[in-house]
């Protein structure tokens, strides 16, 4: 029995790491050079694999779309997740906030054992290997060596999302698989319209900050550049935020109302508001910055402006665009897939990772949901192939 695995990120490695492990025959396909060059570019600011927390708490990050990865998760979790890379021969840490990264940080070490055990265990890899649609129930792609169909038993398609293009990931297979929600940036930063007074600040943090939109709540670093504002802080706020949801950034949240106020009201009344604001709450540059850039003319009197402080009104003009998100949101339907993940209207074909119509912030969730979903579809693909082949 032969399985085609179309996409060579996460989510089609593991699907491929499963297949092989049930006894197929795999072959995987991608369409750059190399495979797994978004997984590459993901570990080098850290590759966060996933988090250790409770659950409940876990799943709850995966909003409308945790009925369906819930199945897959509770197989594949944080803790199978950590077990899995140690097995590829990685040192693992947890940060202070239950982050899990490798020992080493980086990505490349952990993806080259990956990728000779899959060879080990027989796995086909091939690349610049463009899918171009079907012959009848066959994939076709287009390849170095000219137009290639492959007969195969079953096929998973893990063709990733529609951002960073540069590393094959530009949704451009949406034409070929339906139905498609249409795609959205998401762990996306958010334009602002900046006064030039605000340049010198252009690539500076806003540390110890709490985000606020609508219900949501956010801690977490934010940087503020050219175009507007990015960070992790701002991330796990995007759903809510693309929906036009005011942000609000609270400056100083480990102290209450009645605190910030106190302190403003003990500074000396000659000190400029900058000073005021820098010593009576330590406030850095960055954020002394934002808050004359985003709320001039500043109130009058010490309650007024501790207030103002602990819910500082930002006003964004939408998300930056889909290129420079580090997900998106939108894909194929999940109501198009049964339980295994197979295409209700294509029998044999099942799908994996961040081509399905779901999202997840960052920290851990979206790469953990991505092994998670690809090794569920191609266990599963393994079952169906050995009852109808």
């Amino acid at each position: 029995m032969r399985a085609v695995v179309i996409g060579g990120g996460p989510a089609g490695l593991m699907a491929a790491e499963a297949l092989a492990g049930s006894g197929l025959s795999v072959l995987v396909a991608d369409r750059m050079p190399s495979l797994g060059r978004k997984f590459l570019m993901a570990g080098k600011s850290g590759l966060n694999l996933t988090k250790e927390e409770g659950a409940d708490a876990f799943l709850s990050a995966y909003g409308a779309a945790r009925p369906v990865l819930a199945p897959a998760l509770a197989e594949f979790g944080p803790e199978a997740v950590q077990n899995w890379a140690r097995g590829l021969g990685q040192d693992l840490f947890t940060g202070s906030t239950g982050r899990v990264f490798p020992t080493v940080m980086k990505a490349s070490p952990l993806l080259r054992a990956w990728l000779a055990r899959l060879a080990d265990a027989g796995v086909e890899m091939r690349s610049r290997w463009l899918w171009t649609g079907w012959e009848g129930s066959s994939p076709a792609f287009d390849t170095p060596d000219g137009r290639q169909v492959l007969a195969a038993d079953v096929v998973v398609l893990a063709l990733g999302g529609a951002s960073w293009a540069r590393l094959g990931s530009d949704g451009a297979w949406a034409d070929l698989v339906g139905p498609v929600a249409p795609f959205q940036p998401a762990n996306c930063g958010f334009r602002m319209a900046f006064s030039a007074h605000m340049q010198p600040y252009f690539g500076k943090p806003l540390k110890a900050v709490a985000l606020h939109a609508g219900e949501k709540t956010s801690r977490g670093e934010v940087v503020l550049t050219a175009q507007g504002i990015e960070g992790g802080g701002i991330y796990a706020l995007a759903p809510i935020l693309r929906e036009g949801a005011p942000l609000t950034i609270d400056l100083l949240p480990d102290f209450d109302v009645a605190t910030v106020e106190a302190r403003l009201a003990m500074g000396k009344k000659s000190d400029s508001l900058g000073n005021r604001l820098r010593k009576a709450l330590k406030l850095d540059s960055a954020k002394r910055a934002l808050v004359q850039e985003v709320a001039r003319p500043l109130p009058d009197g010490a309650g007024a402006l501790a207030a103002l402080l602990k819910a500082l009104p930002v006003p964004l003009l939408g998300p930056m665009e889909m290129d420079r998100a580090i997900s998106t949101a939108g894909g194929l339907r999940l109501d198009a897939l049964d339980a295994g993940l197979m295409l209700r209207e294509r029998p044999g074909v099942f799908a994996a990772g961040e081509m399905l119509d779901w999202e997840a912030p960052t920290g851990g969730y979206l790469l953990t949901a991505c092994l998670a979903t690809g090794r569920w579809a191609g266990q599963h693909a393994a079952r169906w192939a050995k009852v109808h082949a």
